[in-house]
């Protein structure tokens, strides 16, 4: 039988083998870079803001995805633990309360070496508890510094008891007593159905004034390099609630 024009089927097999491995090794290679695509720091995310508004957009918008349960969890993997681990440039300082319910890097959807956060009872502030929030400011340019009070606070509601009834607390809780014996008497004035919350809430607003107006700090406010905003967190709701500072 003639076997002209007929194609060898030797040839037309190892055609079909070769064309095989070709696009299997392309599969290979894209499933391959997927994964370090995906593991890489986003270019938004590793930004700095480097102004009061821009860094307050920043935890606003967290802020936003938190209330919504709309959660990035940016830059908490090995790539941004090691980019970070020589050098660190946090955008925001965030003087908060001890509340196991207020964790700032949480409630403002921020990553590792976003922010410097000191904790106290009540916000209660002191020379070192200063010192450490002028920090950021001071030693690398941090634009924005947050005093973040809270609805329900036990440090306060403690504080307000104690001096209403003249009964000092034990240990070193007394300091935090005197620390907030300000707003208590602010409050007092104000008078009001929840003495307790308008305590609170004198005391993230007294406090954001006193760093705002400090002799180190206020320089920084007045030429617009930095932010000192007093805010406040609903437990209820999850939403932070801007009191004084706001930058423009």
């Amino acid at each position: 039988m003639s076997t002209v024009g007929r194609p060898d089927r030797r040839a037309l097999l190892g055609g079909v083998v070769a064309s095989a491995t070709v696009a299997l090794a392309g599969c290979s290679s894209t499933s391959a870079a997927t994964p370090t695509a995906r593991t890489s720091p986003t270019p938004t995310a590793t930004t700095r803001p480097a102004t009061p508004a821009a860094a307050f957009a920043r935890l606003v918008e967290g802020n936003k995805r938190w209330v919504s349960g709309d959660l990035r969890h940016p830059d908490r993997d090995p790539d941004r633990r090691q980019l970070l681990a020589r050098k660190q440039e946090p955008f925001g300082s965030v003087l908060a309360c001890i509340d196991s319910r207020v964790p700032p890097e949480l409630l403002f959807d921020t990553g590792l070496g976003d922010l410097y956060v000191m904790r106290t009872g009540g916000e209660a502030i002191g020379p070192v508890v200063t010192g450490s929030v002028e920090y950021g400011p001071m030693t690398s340019g941090t634009p924005l510094i947050v005093v973040l009070g809270h609805q329900r606070c036990g440090a306060v509601e403690a504080a307000y008891k104690s001096l209403r009834d003249g009964k000092p607390l034990p240990g070193d809780l007394r300091s935090i007593v005197e620390a907030l014996e300000p707003a208590y008497r602010q409050a007092v004035r104000q008078g009001g159905d929840d003495p307790v919350e308008t305590m609170a809430r004198a005391q993230v607003e007294l406090t954001a004034h006193d760093l705002r107006s400090n002799q180190d700090l206020a320089p920084l406010v007045k030429k617009g390099g930095l932010a000192v905003v007093g805010a406040y967190y609903s437990l209820d709701t999850g939403k932070v609630e801007v009191l004084s500072g706001k930058p423009a």
